[in-house]
């Protein structure tokens, strides 16, 4: 029997004004748990995201984390229960510094493993480049610093949206090749991801988003790329 999830979707729906993005969406993710979330452009992944973080309004029961329905609540009173989204498209601070950038993830205050030591030690680069301007670093050493960022308020749930999109491959395995170890503590990660065989081999799980809804739900070892395809396209 499997432990009571960290967090439980159930029957979710999200609009953006009179738009309904999402109808009827569930899904659960365990502690320390990597799933993928895949699906085409416009298929609901980001709204999903938006949504559990607190950006986006839910039925209140929709959404529960550690047994508790938080849907509804505002984003900042879910970073002070534990989750943390690294947006798409980074949204550093360009007037600050990479630590500036850090530091503001830490205003939480929550207690936990991940400070600006442990950030410099999983990500170095930015330990070097630590003063200069967010805006001058390449684009994955800015998604490097947007994934810190959001460690830095030791989250239990990370979110991450989109992290290779603009990336070069190498730059993609860099990033992929530190998540792991992030889990490792205990932290669950959903990944919503356009590059299907990096979200596949790095994730236990993979949820395919079509047309707000949920298409396939398998353990990625038994997702075959037929069954993706179906539930990817609808064919």
């Amino acid at each position: 029997m499997r432990d009571a999830p960290l967090l439980k979707v159930a029957d979710l729906v999200a609009y953006y004004g009179d738009f309904q993005a999402l109808y009827g969406v569930s899904l659960d993710i365990a502690a320390g748990e990597v799933v993928a979330i895949v699906g085409a452009n416009g298929a609901g992944k980001s709204t999903l995201l938006k949504t559990i973080a607190g950006q986006l309004a839910a039925r209140r029961e929709s959404v529960s984390f550690d047994g508790v329905a938080i849907g509804g609540d505002p984003a900042f009173a879910n970073v002070r229960r534990g989750i943390a989204l690294v947006p798409e498209g980074r949204r550093l601070f360009p007037s600050l510094s990479v630590e500036e950038n850090l530091l503001i993830g830490g205003q939480a205050k929550r207690a936990g493993r991940w400070n600006l030591a442990a950030i410099y030690e999983l990500f170095p680069v930015l330990g070097e480049r630590r003063r200069q301007p967010s805006t001058s670093l390449s684009g994955g050493q800015q998604q490097m610093v947007a994934i810190g960022r959001a460690l830095m308020s030791n989250p239990r749930l990370l979110l991450c949206d989109e992290i290779s999109l603009g990336l070069a491959p190498i730059i993609v395995k860099d990033i992929y090749a530190r998540l792991p170890l992030i889990a490792a503590d205990g932290v669950a990660i959903a990944i919503v991801e356009q590059d299907i065989a990096q979200a596949l081999a790095a994730a236990r799980r993979v949820f395919c988003l079509r047309e707000g809804r949920v298409a396939l739900a398998s353990e990625t070892k038994d997702a075959s790329r037929e069954k993706i395809a179906a539930a990817y396209f609808g064919v």
